[in-house]
């Protein structure tokens, strides 16, 4: 992509271009990327996530692993890609913040939407105060910082020392959550396991980890179970490692062309965000006192 360069200091519109490097960025790097930064003071930079909220997040999320176990007592909301929907976001929170209830987002909260710095700090920022109540858990847009990809709207915007930052806090991120009901929340594909406690276990860029980040699932032939960057499983991968894993239901986001239930409803798919333009934007609620058989059992209620 060329860069034009303007006159320093010399509005364009509403756009002003300088020659300090803004927050993130060290002085080398800023002058030798050829970057041209919009310095707008009450918009973009200074919303994104500041060292104080990461540092108290990266603490929290250290001491709750990469599992996280449900509390059985409790409905449980889980919440598709959002992918910086805020709408979407503040309504979850709206409708459901409460101490009976836990909210799962399934991943992607940035990237596609227009307004994905404040969706991730909101989600984040709501985690400091309820750190038991609401969880985020990894997608592959959360995962950037071990395996980039394009677009990515988010982290393509953000200064090199911010980028590192946020990543390696999101990199911390748990991979699934599990419900005694027999349930398991994650954002792509099962991991091929021998038991759910061994994703706690999953190393981050392994082929499991692939599969919970980045797998898609099939219901038309057998799948191509392999190690690409969007691995396609099918059928018999799905019910092998659903049943070796003692799971009736798979709540994911991730894959917008899959349909709503697969695997005779043990798998549910669930979308909260209007980056697809899908239709309605949708959670999925379990409730403790319901019998789980299928995903059909889980209540779908748009937002």
């Amino acid at each position: 992509m060329t860069v034009h360069r303007p006159m320093i200091g010399k509005p364009i519109g509403n756009v002003e271009f300088a020659d300090t490097p803004p927050f993130g960025w060290a002085r080398s790097e800023w002058r030798n990327s050829g970057a041209l930064v919009q310095m707008v003071s009450s918009s973009y930079l200074l919303r994104m996530l500041d060292e104080r909220i990461l540092d108290e997040v990266s603490a929290v999320l250290a001491s709750q692993g990469r599992l996280i176990r449900l509390a059985p007592d409790r409905i449980t909301v889980f919440v598709g890609d959002t992918h910086g929907d805020l709408d979407a976001t503040e309504r979850v929170f709206s409708r459901y913040l409460s101490p009976d209830r836990t909210i799962v987002f399934l991943g992607d909260a940035v990237d596609r939407g227009p307004h994905s710095a404040d969706n991730l700090r909101l989600i984040l920022e709501t985690k400091l105060k309820y750190p038991d109540s609401v969880f985020l858990l990894m997608g592959n847009h959360e995962a950037y910082g071990i395996l980039p990809f394009s677009p990515a709207d988010f982290w393509e915007r953000l200064p090199p020392l911010k980028k590192e930052r946020i990543a390696k806090t999101l990199l911390q991120l748990p991979f699934a959550a599990w419900h005694p009901l027999g349930l398991v929340g994650l954002h792509g594909a099962l991991p091929n396991v021998g038991s759910v406690a061994e994703i706690e276990r999953i190393e981050l860029g392994s082929e499991e980890w692939r599969a919970m980040t980045w797998g898609d699932w099939t219901d038309e032939g057998l799948g191509v179970s392999g190690i690409s960057l969007r691995p396609t499983y099918g059928r018999s991968d799905f019910e092998e490692r659903a049943d070796r894993l003692g799971i009736k239901v798979l709540v994911r986001s991730h894959q917008p062309s899959a349909p709503a239930y697969m695997f005779d409803g043990r798998c549910l798919t669930v979308f909260t965000s209007s980056a697809y333009g899908r239709g309605e934007r949708s959670v999925a609620l379990l409730h403790p006192d319901r019998r789980l058989g299928s995903g059909r059992d889980l209540e779908l209620v748009g937002i």
